[in-house]
């Protein structure tokens, strides 16, 4: 090999090592970046906040607690044991949203916890929804349905509304005032007494001698509930547990009697008309296919029984 050849495959060897000086520089300045590892994602865990009712104790809930202590001890007992049935399926509904579980005494206060309650101006269920506040948030009015009686559907929308109200008047004490009076009413009261204040649960008290009557009752009543209600046993009341609402929905044509599931069932028709409060008539809507609700463990007799055809045995069979 030749000392030229020699030198300049020295010069190759030099220049393939102060490569890396020449290049790096010239990737930086292009602004290329190295590739870096993909980090993972994950969602935020949104957290609900649960919040509280507040107990104010003062005279007027003091008359509540001892009214319901005695001369209406009884009628407090059974309204408790109502809670069996329905206490579950509304505590897990304000939970869910993050709403004081103790709103399920506005409801006892309401109702007795009562499907089928009908006031003296036609507030209707649990929660008794006046017809124009029910077709707001959703509830099926009809001659064969009326969802102010379902206990599922009027408890979603009974807690959308309280939601509301809260959010108006910053106040579950005010929410509440209007949920019984009208948000309208209370808005009123607050403009003329309390200079429009909002968002203080101590603003119920500074106005409630403006409210009508029974909005004037309805905390207090509310609060005095709560209290007895969460700790019944320490305050003397004898509470008969309740069947919890429990049941499973099975599909079935327009036009099916509660009678008739009753049979395939070979239950009492009336243990039928408990679980669905809300058909009206005893039989579900023509021209379309609707669920019934069945005791646990029923929905397959159901299903097979409509699938033999209708029911051909006569009443005194």
């Amino acid at each position: 090999m030749s000392r030229k050849t020699n030198t300049a495959q020295h010069r190759l060897i030099r220049w393939w090592y102060l490569m890396p000086l020449v290049v790096i520089p010239l990737i930086c300045l292009a602004g290329i970046r190295p590739v870096q590892e993909a980090t993972e994602t994950r969602p935020a865990v949104v957290e609900v906040v649960q919040a509280e009712l507040p107990l104010h104790i003062n005279e007027d809930v003091e008359r509540w607690l001892e009214l319901f202590q005695t001369v209406l001890k009884s009628d407090f007992e059974i309204f408790l044991s109502r809670r069996g049935a329905y206490g579950d399926l509304v505590r897990d509904a304000l939970r869910a949203k993050g709403m004081p579980e103790d709103l399920l005494y506005l409801a006892m206060m309401e109702s007795g916890l009562k499907p089928r309650a009908v006031s003296n101006v036609s507030a209707v269920g649990l929660w008794q929804f006046m017809s124009p506040t029910a077709l707001q948030y959703g509830l099926r009015m009809d001659s064969y349905v009326d969802e102010r009686r379902d206990p599922i559907g009027a408890t979603e929308a009974a807690l959308d509304y309280l939601n509301w109200l809260n959010e108006r008047f910053g106040s579950w004490y005010l929410a509440a005032a209007a949920y019984n009076a009208g948000p309208g009413r209370v808005e009123r009261v607050l403009r003329r007494y309390a200079a429009g204040r909002i968002g203080d649960e101590n603003l119920y008290w500074e106005i409630i001698d403006h409210l009508p009557k029974e909005t004037r009752e309805y905390v207090p009543r509310l609060i005095a509930a709560t209290i007895l209600g969460n700790d019944a046993s320490a305050y003397g009341f004898v509470v008969t547990s309740t069947e919890r609402y429990d049941f499973e929905l099975v599909f079935v044509p327009g036009g099916t009697s509660l009678l008739r599931v009753a049979s395939a069932l070979e239950i009492d028709v009336g243990i039928l008309r408990n679980l669905n409060p809300h058909l009206v008539r005893g039989v579900t809507p023509p021209s379309e296919v609707y669920g019934v609700r069945v005791p646990v463990g029923g929905s397959q007799r159901v299903v097979a029984s409509l699938a033999k055809g209708p029911d051909t045995r006569r009443a005194d069979d």
